[in-house]
């Protein structure tokens, strides 16, 4: 089993800095303003030779009225509670708060494994503080200086020592569960077999206040992320692993996406590119809308950013609950998909109510039918005879008199499916008829909602 390690602290302390610094990639956003983390975020952290899960959490404050922080505060100690150990990282500089004081004395009474942090300290301008947080009786603070890599030396020596203790005390717990395991068993199926699928990266985005947050938890079936009321909670890409049908499964949360003209201030734009970054890197995507305004502008923006992006798409109508004329709204949906997105006009469409957990089983459904018509290689010989047979149907134009050869087609890649069609004057092919191979493409061998890439090749003429 691999360590658990979970950062805690007041706000504005440098977790998010620790974080990344110890995963060795910027996944967490950091700004100098406080409060930027509010959801609990997963990663490989690593000094040396020394791996371990590790967890960023929002700031910790004394608030416990139900309030955005109250609930910040509930995903902090649920991290805690679940991790084997706990860094408690103080500002050096800011020296030691009533705060600080508080929360140390919290953490002493549910963690006993807890690592004192004192970060900031680059410079003599810390040593104050240094000195005051032995005060905190977490036992000897370690002096580092996240921004600038200080002090990494003395923390893995800390972390290596719980390390060996904890695997220690699993070798132990083995001992006493052997008598009980029958050696005739065959072994399960791990994720290291020939046999074991892929992992799906799926991806949730949508504007703000759609249900983003509330569908991710409905479907691992519990709290993980936070949900309210209030617009624009979400601002990481909180990565969640779980697992549907036995296909193990990488779940993204991301933060809701405005127009650009209505983004408002670097955090916020920071929020963003981490979603177009989650987007780049899953393999489906769910654009989840509010079934109460259906494809608007934005969510049209986002279905053509996902299709160029390679990526295929599944749209989800969440708060189907509360549509009073169902059929209409369908009809509008449907109107509005083949008028704004004929591109993926046949893309799948799941209406699902997250917050009573409604329609998720079709939804997941989709998800695994697009993800392996993603994957999907067609043979060259299935992809000549159609080619043939849709020519003979619809040839193309003459180009300044010369007709144009359609030779060979051949299917290069998957992920998304991607086409070279050898013909002999590519450059005079309209455009319109290339949409036409297309659409023909995706009707006959069932490619819906699946972004097509098509590419026109021309042979080389030996008199030239």
């Amino acid at each position: 089993m691999t360590l658990t390690v979970t950062i805690i602290g007041r706000p504005n302390v440098g977790k998010s800095t620790l974080f990344n610094r110890l995963v060795g990639k910027k996944l967490a956003l950091v700004d100098d303003l406080p409060g930027v983390t509010r959801d609990r975020r997963e990663g490989l952290g690593k000094i040396s030779d020394l791996e371990f899960v590790l967890f960023d959490t929002a700031g910790l404050e004394n608030v416990t009225d139900g309030r955005l922080e109250s609930r910040m505060r509930q995903q902090t100690e649920t991290a805690v509670l679940q991790s084997d150990v706990v860094l408690v990282v103080i500002d050096a500089r800011a020296g030691v708060t009533p705060l600080d004081s508080f929360f140390s004395q919290w953490v002493r009474t549910v963690k006993s494994q807890i690592i004192l942090v004192a970060n900031k300290c680059e410079g003599r301008a810390a040593y104050p503080g240094l000195i005051e947080s032995y005060s905190l009786g977490l036992g000897e603070p370690i002096a580092v200086s996240a921004e600038h890599g200080e002090g990494m030396a003395e923390l893995y020596t800390a972390l290596s020592a719980l390390d060996k203790k904890y695997r220690h005390e699993e070798q132990d717990m083995g001992k006493d569960w052997d008598h009980e395991i029958d050696e005739n068993s065959s072994p399960g199926k791990t994720w290291a077999d020939p046999e074991t699928p892929r992992i799906l990266r799926l991806a949730i985005v949508g504007r703000p206040n759609v249900g983003k947050s509330t569908l991710i938890n409905a479907l691992i079936g519990q709290n993980r992320v936070l949900t309210g009321p209030e617009a624009g909670i979400t601002r990481d890409a909180v990565e969640i692993d779980w697992s549907w049908g036995g296909h193990p499964v990488k779940l993204f949360d991301t933060a809701g996406l405005r127009r650009k003209s209505k983004i408002e201030g670097r955090l916020e734009k920071a929020s963003g590119d981490d979603t177009w970054r989650a987007i780049r890197f899953a393999h489906v995507v769910v654009l989840l809308v509010d079934a109460n305004m259906l494809l608007e502008r934005q969510d049209l923006n986002l279905a053509r950013l996902v299709v160029e992006e390679g990526r295929a798409l599944v749209l989800g109508l969440n708060k189907w609950d509360v549509v009073s004329n169902r059929n209409n709204a369908l009809k509008l949906l449907r109107e509005r998909i083949q008028q704004s997105l004929p591109q993926v006009k046949s893309i799948p469409y799941i209406t699902v109510s997250a917050l009573q957990s409604k329609g998720l089983d079709k939804l997941c459904d989709s998800v695994l039918a697009a993800y392996h018509l993603w994957n999907q290689r067609i043979s060259t010989s299935h992809l000549n005879k159609w080619l043939s047979d849709t020519v003979d149907a619809h040839p193309p134009p003459l180009a300044n008199g010369r007709r144009i050869k359609l030779r060979y087609i051949t299917q290069a890649k998957t992920r998304p499916p991607s086409f070279f069609c050898f013909c002999s004057l590519p450059d005079s092919l309209p455009a319109s008829y290339v949409r036409y191979l297309v659409n023909s493409l995706r009707k006959e061998f069932s490619l819906p909602g699946i972004p097509i890439r098509f590419s026109l090749r021309g042979g080389k003429n030996p008199y030239l």
